[in-house]
């Protein structure tokens, strides 16, 4: 049996279209993040509509084992047990450091340079002195002078000598003498010559004359040495008569 009614017709303008448009696909994509989140628990896909059995707050306990991966190290280390995280297999509550999470050798340090580019040994000082450990520092002696310093020159050499010692010879016209000598100076008698005067003595010790004759010194004659020497002196014969004799007593010595 048909009844007649009034149909009532709607209009749908473009702007409610597209409100409903979007509201469908608000819930599309609501109901599709549920059934992922619902799905990923691997006991299948249900989506919680209503209140749990409990309330309080919810364990979010890992239920399996958990890698420590370090942010700055290449993957891989130890694994901890649920409720452990944060701590490592080796020691707990230290994690591997850059170098011990590849366990690899770990790189030296280079020294630094100190600031003058030479190391300072223990012990030194920067000014150049050596330090005594209490905090004090002994200067470095001073290097000798190069420069030797200047020698005075010798002093010449100044020769003195003494009285003449005679002594009788084989001919009367001869006569032994010797004379010691003596050189006070700094530099060495290199020559010279000695002069004797010999006197002609008469029988009743008259000096009739006098006659010179010249020898060499005994040289060389050192600094500050002494020396004796006997020279004898002769005379021509026809100068000394039979009953005559000589005396030999002065002289006088040239050297340098």
């Amino acid at each position: 049996m048909l009844r007649h009614g009034t149909l009532r017709s709607t209009t749908w303008s473009p702007g409610r279209r597209r409100a409903l448009a979007g509201a469908s696909a608000a819930v599309v994509c609501l109901g599709a993040a549920l059934g992922a989140c619902a799905g990923s628990g691997g006991g299948g896909g249900y989506v919680a509509v209503g209140g749990a059995g409990r309330s309080g707050p919810v364990d979010a306990s890992p239920t399996g084992s958990v890698t420590m991966v370090p942010l700055d190290g290449p993957k891989g280390g130890g694994t901890t047990s649920p409720g452990t995280a944060g701590s490592s297999s080796g020691a707990a509550g230290s994690g591997p450091g850059p170098a011990q999470a590849g366990n690899g050798p770990v790189p030296s340090t280079p020294d630094r340079p100190s600031p003058t580019g030479t190391s300072t040994g223990a012990g030194a000082s920067p000014g150049g002195g050596s330090g005594t450990g209490d905090g004090r520092t002994t200067p470095a002696p001073a290097p000798p002078d190069p420069t030797p310093a200047p020698t005075a020159p010798p002093a010449p050499a100044a020769l003195s000598w003494g009285e003449p010692v005679t002594a009788d010879g084989d001919q009367r016209w001869c006569q032994k003498v010797t004379v010691g000598f003596r050189n006070s100076g700094g530099t060495a008698v290199r020559s010279g010559s000695v002069t004797f005067g010999t006197h002609v003595i008469g029988a009743l010790g008259i000096d009739w004359s006098t006659v010179r004759t010249s020898e060499a010194l005994p040289v060389p004659i050192g600094a500050g040495a002494r020396t004796d020497h006997t020279w004898t002196v002769c005379l021509d014969a026809w100068r000394v008569p039979l009953g005559m004799h000589i005396e030999t007593r002065d002289l006088s010595v040239q050297w340098k």
